[in-house]
């Protein structure tokens, strides 16, 4: 645990910097701490190669790699295959382990006489007991190949750990929802307390929770002290007068703590602390293992989010999460998060930064204008942008300047800091290599007088070559060319280097991936003779643009093709369609009604449209009336109109009731359609007596014809009748209406009202207003045309058929 700084008087007064300068000391002891037991563990690592070397008769690599292919095949650490390794080495041939839960592993046979004397001839600092240290860890390592849970996993460190450490209990948490803490394992603590405390909100004052937080293990060995500034976990909490709480680590956010308990009073001595540390850390590949199968939540899934798009950016930046005194000021900044590109001052870079604090890394900047912009931003949410400053580092003992400019923005209550190093020569160089990798371009320069050819790192990618074998000669240049490349770019540049004139020559090589269009372009320098001395330049390659420009050369020819091929379709439907409806520019005269047509084609578009309408006298001297509208445009449309217009008449001649040819015209479109073509149509034919001026009419989804009867517009009354080509059996009904002198009835397609993203009601209210305007006003004799020229840039074909009932003499 960090040891509060304490001034030589005794007291706590002193600037803020001063005080976290003295907090990042503290710190950095720590970090000793941990360093020497990295040396530890690669001394574990050493000694188990040796084992393996002696035992197998293999080399230092090859025991290296058989013990990193065993620990990947088991899923653990390679610490833990290490310890594991010694203990069965120690313990005798190795011998498959139960999959039953643990028991408490059996203690080693004691070593005989352990000298304090290490192997040089010096008095070993722990009279011997780094030996005893080393078989617990070989015991732990050999019983948690067998464990499988947490439970089992605390109930082995209890065993192992009982009576030479004297640790009487252990208790494992992981963070839960909402950064609680649950209890997933324990041992020696009895049976109420794991129902007490199975479950720990995310309260202030609990030594488990600030461990995790902190990443670093907290050891309260001052009973009257830790109960009055933590929760203490115990019932009672006398109990175990000395505790420690020790944060599994792992590669990213921790969120597993072990807590060790002890009956006896008194602090850790170091090498008990160290012994924790190691024991805590080999059980972590199997705890953090069992975690993933719990759905725990992590502590700070937040910060994980972050850090998925930090990986994304390519500048430097960090995420900052303040750390607190007691009083609740800011002591220092941890980072929680940072990118690939940030680096600090000792080199480590990208995720090496996680979990250090900023006066560990920057400690000057205590004080500065920096770190109150820091709290600045943090209390009032505003952006800091400072402006350019010079920071001092030094660099294997060198003093090294540089500038910075850095921006704070918050992030809920954290920071995030990025920075920009202004640097000339890094700037440009990072400016060069992003313009040759953006414009897929590089530099090359021959010195003539030296023979000397330099190449950027993306000429060697524009020419395919393995940058080892070096830059391509001038005399390889021409075996890479293809066709007729070779003797224009070889005059070109016998051109460069006679005269010395640029040039900018285009040519194709070959590659791995193909033909690769290239463009040269160079200069030379020439002396004070005018003698050719160095040439430079740069290559392209082309080759994406080239593939595009033919890409977009031959869609331009298959576009116009297939204009031309609309267009060509479009006359020949216009052509049908002209002969099929031939459009009267005068008046029929039919059953004693007055009959007027308009149609109007479709402004936009190369195709023609399938409204369609007949009006023709039938044997009986009654009249029939149809106006339809296939679906779709162009020559099928067309010729599904023809059938249905010929149909309908054929049939209404030989005296089919009118809903009977609506019924088999239905039947015809659903008989005929295919897996590429489905034929729909809408259609509203009416029948007149002139003896009783009765119209009988069906509808098959088509608009309600509309009645201007005494300067009065109304629709009428639309009869049972749904789309042709839809289903099979669908019923069509029928509709009778007497009609009288001076009656104007208005048969039609949906092109006279409908507009696009307006309601077709809107449409027909705007047709009934119009139409009963003109008949007020007595320009009822070309009421049709009138009509559809109201309509200009129509969208879909307007096909109008007027009726008029004449007045009586």
């Amino acid at each position: 645990m960090e040891e509060d700084f304490v001034l030589p008087d005794g007291g706590t007064s002193a600037a803020p910097e001063v005080l976290a300068l003295a907090r990042v000391v503290s710190r950095l002891r720590a970090e000793v701490v941990d360093l020497e037991s990295v040396a530890s563990m690669t001394a574990v690592l050493e000694r188990t190669k040796g084992v393996l070397m002696a035992r197998d008769g293999v080399t230092p690599d090859v025991a290296y790699q058989l013990l990193a292919d065993r620990a990947a095949q088991h899923r653990r650490t390679l610490l833990e295959e290490c310890w594991i390794t010694l203990g069965r080495t120690g313990g005798g041939p190795a011998t498959p382990l139960p999959e039953t839960p643990v028991r408490p592993v059996p203690a080693t046979p004691p070593v005989r006489s352990p000298s304090p004397f290490g192997t040089s001839g010096q008095v070993a600092a722990d009279g011997g007991r780094s030996t005893g240290h080393r078989e617990l860890l070989a015991r732990l390592g050999q019983g948690l190949a067998g464990t499988r849970t947490p439970n089992e996993i605390a109930l082995l460190l209890h065993s192992v750990l009982a009576d030479s450490e004297g640790i009487d209990a252990v208790m494992i948490y992981t963070v839960a929802t909402a950064g609680s803490l649950k209890l997933i394992g324990h041992a020696g603590i009895g049976e109420s307390m794991p129902e007490q405390w199975s479950h720990i909100p995310p309260l202030s004052g609990v030594a488990a929770m600030e461990a995790i937080a902190e990443r670093e293990a907290l050891w309260l060995e001052d009973l009257e002290l830790d109960a009055s500034r933590y929760l203490l976990i115990g019932d009672p909490p006398e109990r175990w007068p000395s505790r420690a709480w020790l944060p599994v680590p792992g590669t990213g956010a921790v969120t597993v703590v072990v807590g060790l308990f002890r009956t006896r009073r008194g602090p850790f001595d170091a090498r008990t602390r160290t012994l924790l540390r190691r024991a805590v850390r080999l059980c972590g590949g199997p705890l953090r293992e069992d975690r993933s199968h719990h759905g725990h939540v992590p502590l700070h899934a937040e910060i994980d989010a972050v850090q998925t798009i930090f990986d994304a950016l390519s500048g430097p930046a960090v995420l900052l999460t303040p750390l607190r005194s007691a009083t609740g000021e800011v002591e220092d900044y941890r980072i929680d998060a940072a990118t690939p590109a940030s680096l600090d001052l000792a080199g480590r870079q990208g995720k090496e930064l996680i979990g250090r604090r900023v006066l560990e890394n920057y400690p000057t900047v205590a004080g500065t204008a920096l770190w109150y912009g820091y709290l600045d931003t943090l209390t009032t949410g505003s952006v800091y942008d400072g402006d350019p400053f010079v920071y001092e580092e030094v660099t294997a003992g060198v003093p090294q300047r540089s500038v910075y400019s850095v921006r704070v923005t918050r992030l809920g209550e954290r920071l995030v800091v990025t920075w920009l190093r202004h640097d000339t020569s890094e700037r440009e160089t990072r400016r060069l290599d992003d313009l040759q990798r953006l414009g897929n371009l590089g530099w090359a320069s021959w010195n003539l007088a030296t023979d000397t050819i330099t190449w950027s790192d993306q000429v060697y990618a524009i020419f395919d070559r393995d940058p080892a074998l070096g830059p391509m000669g001038l005399e390889e240049l021409p075996t890479r060319l293809l066709g007729e490349d070779p003797p224009r770019l070889g005059a070109a540049v016998q051109q460069l280097l006679g005269d010395g004139t640029a040039i900018d020559q285009h040519f194709r090589i070959t590659s791995a991936h193909g033909p690769r269009h290239l463009r040269m372009v160079a200069e030379a320098q020439r002396d004070a003779d005018g003698t050719p001395l160095e040439v430079h330049g740069f290559f392209q390659d082309l080759t994406e643009l080239r593939d595009a420009e033919l890409a977009l050369r031959e869609s331009e020819r298959s576009n116009l093709v297939q204009r031309g091929m609309l267009k060509a379709e479009r006359a020949l439907g216009a052509a049908l369609q002209d002969a099929l409806l031939p459009i009267p520019e005068q008046s029929l005269d039919l059953a004693g009604l007055r009959v007027d047509v308009a149609y109007r084609p479709a402004v936009s578009g190369l195709n023609v449209g399938g409204d369609w309408y007949s009006a023709i006298e039938l044997p009986d001297k009654s009249a029939l009336f149809v106006v339809g509208d296939v679906a779709g445009h162009g020559l099928t449309a067309v010729g599904t109109m023809a059938q249905l217009r010929f149909t309908a008449k054929g049939m209404t001649i030989t005296g089919s009731p009118l809903p009977d040819v609506l019924g088999r015209l239905n039947a015809l479109l659903l008989h005929t359609a295919t897996d590429t073509h489905l034929a729909t149509a809408t259609m509203v034919m009416g029948r007149y007596q002139p003896w009783d001026r009765r119209l009988t009419w069906v509808d098959a989804g088509h608009l309600a014809p509309l009645l201007i009867r005494d300067g009065t517009a109304s629709f009428l009354p639309q009869p049972e009748g749904a789309l042709l080509g839809a289903a099979f059996d669908s019923p069509y009904g029928q509709y009778v209406t007497d009609l009288l002198p001076g009656d104007h009835l208005l048969f039609y397609t949906d092109g006279l009202v409908e507009v696009p993203g307006e309601d077709i009601q809107v449409g027909l209210a705007h047709l009934a207003d119009a139409a009963e305007g003109l008949v007020r006003q007595g320009r009822s004799g070309k009421l049709a045309n009138t009509l559809a020229d109201l309509r200009p840039g129509n969208r879909d074909d307007i096909c109008v058929l007027q009726i008029h009932v004449p007045e009586e003499s």
